[in-house]
């Protein structure tokens, strides 16, 4: 099979698990919103960053490093194998006695034993990690999405279970454990992969020698990404909190769904090319419109149908999310541009570089937050905006060097799309206004949505965008 074959049916494989997940996900969350409180769904933001900080130490950098090792043997495998299970039982073990010192700095002491029992998923996670590796090594996303899908089920049906015979936030821990629980017992099913009793500190000083910097890069990015759920769980209620972990669900729901789908196919595709600069830019340039061409128009649609989406979905108590929501969705559409923009990086085997550029934007986060906090959450919320902004000419510098595609070029290429879609959500806010503004929020939903689509699609052909042909091209051929 072509690599522009494998890629393709790839790219099939894994949309069909990012949306098969996410739609099963959204609609265990819909029902589990309408039947817990936000002061409930608060309490698991507030854990958040610590079980994040516990995964970053275990994921990415050591599998990724042998996702992009082209020599590795089973020796490989099975070091990082045992590697990494030994060290999710020590993480696990520093996270149970440090559960009593998140609780006291909450100020609320049911996180004790929420965390103590939701770290469990560590574990577990632990002993699947590199079996999913060697899956996308291989680029085989077929598996990984015959397992992800009833895993899915599986965890939002015992949730919604508990939620519905009052255990309240337990019905979330307990979901999560039971997803983790059902991802690994199939991994060791059906990757047909059992690691060997060989453990080798030269092969594990070789992948953490890589790996490492992205371990550290990613532990400061998940630090970082969950500070203002830090900020807003000290500084206001937990129903704030609730709120804040809505709009970023939602805002993150076309986000990640787009973006990781076609993440787990561009890395091991960038890294059969990456000897092949000219290439690469190429396919980087294809990959990025592609995407922006999807991610921009729905999270600009979402945003001007924030309100009788939040109300017809959530019910009325969730509306205070709306506003978070609306100025999430601008960061939201730049988070593939940050995506690839490192993923050239790691695949020119410059993790060293990868790191200190995220220490200089984490520092830049601080600065911003340390500022903003005083003056309320919306605040909070549009320095992420300009962080993002920020972060991506610092992404794209790089870029721009060792791939000769800098930030401006990259802009030129994703802003007659952002634009088009933009004015397509001005149609949309313009139809709510003064047409559908007097009718039910379905009604509201689904006309406003279809005609923005059909505006966006229709503006798009007639333009002539190149993205928009790709996809069409894409979905004919499979």
């Amino acid at each position: 099979m072509s690599l522009k074959k494998k890629a393709a049916t790839s790219l099939v494989w894994t949309f069909t698990q990012q949306f098969g997940n996410q739609v099963i996900g959204f609609v265990v969350s819909l029902v589990l919103a309408r039947i817990l409180l936000p002061e409930e769904f608060g309490l698991i933001g507030m854990i958040a960053v610590v079980v994040s900080v516990g995964g970053a130490l275990l994921e990415g950098g050591t599998t990724n490093s042998l996702i992009r090792d082209t020599d590795c043997n089973q020796t490989d495998y099975s070091t990082i194998f045992f590697f990494q299970v030994s060290a999710s039982v020590v993480i696990y073990g520093i996270i149970y006695l440090l559960a009593p010192l998140v609780s006291s700095f909450y100020e609320e002491p049911l996180l004790t034993s929420i965390l103590r029992i939701y770290s469990i998923s560590l574990i577990i996670n632990a002993l699947s990690s590199v079996q999913f590796a060697r899956l996308t090594k291989v680029m085989n996303f077929k598996t990984q999405t015959i397992i992800a899908i009833p895993s899915a089920i599986i965890g939002g049906i015992i949730g919604v279970w508990m939620a519905m015979n009052g255990y309240g936030v337990w019905s979330l821990v307990w979901s999560n454990l039971f997803l983790s629980l059902a991802n690994t017992a199939q991994i060791w099913i059906y990757s047909k992969w059992f690691p060997i009793f060989k453990f080798d500190p030269k092969k594990l000083g070789k992948h953490l020698n890589f790996g490492y910097k992205l371990i550290l890069s990613d532990l400061l990015n998940r630090i970082f990404n969950n500070i203002f759920l830090i900020a807003i769980g000290k500084s206001f209620s937990a129903a704030q909190v609730g709120f804040y972990t809505r709009a970023e669900t939602m805002n993150q729901l076309p986000v990640k769904n787009i973006s990781k789908a076609l993440g787990k196919v561009t890395f091991p595709l960038f890294v059969k090319i990456q000897r092949d600069d000219k290439r690469l830019r190429v396919v980087y340039s294809k990959l990025m419109k592609m995407v922006i061409f999807i991610i921009a128009p729905v999270l600009i649609f979402l945003a001007f149908l924030a309100e009788p989406i939040f109300r017809f979905l959530f019910t009325e108590k969730w509306l205070p999310a709306v506003p978070y929501f609306q100025v999430l969705c601008v960061t939201g559409i730049m988070f593939p541009l940050h995506s690839y923009n490192l993923d050239v990086l790691n695949v020119k085997g410059r993790s060293d570089l990868f790191l200190k550029l995220e220490i200089v934007k984490k520092i830049l986060i601080l600065i911003t937050l340390l500022v903003t906090l005083p003056f309320g959450i919306m605040a909070l919320l549009y320095s992420q905006v300009f962080v993002s902004l920020m972060a991506f000419f610092i992404n794209a510098h790089y870029t721009g060097k060792y791939i000769d595609y800098t930030a401006l070029q990259q802009l030129r290429d994703v802003i007659p799309i952002i634009l088009l879609a933009a004015i397509s959500g001005l149609v949309i806010s313009l139809e709510d206004r003064f047409i559908l503004g007097n009718l039910i929020d379905l009604y509201r939903i689904v006309i406003g949505g279809v005609s923005g689509v059909l505006f966006y699609l229709l503006s798009a052909k007639l333009l002539k965008m190149k993205s928009y042909n790709e996809i069409i091209n894409l979905i004919k051929n499979r």
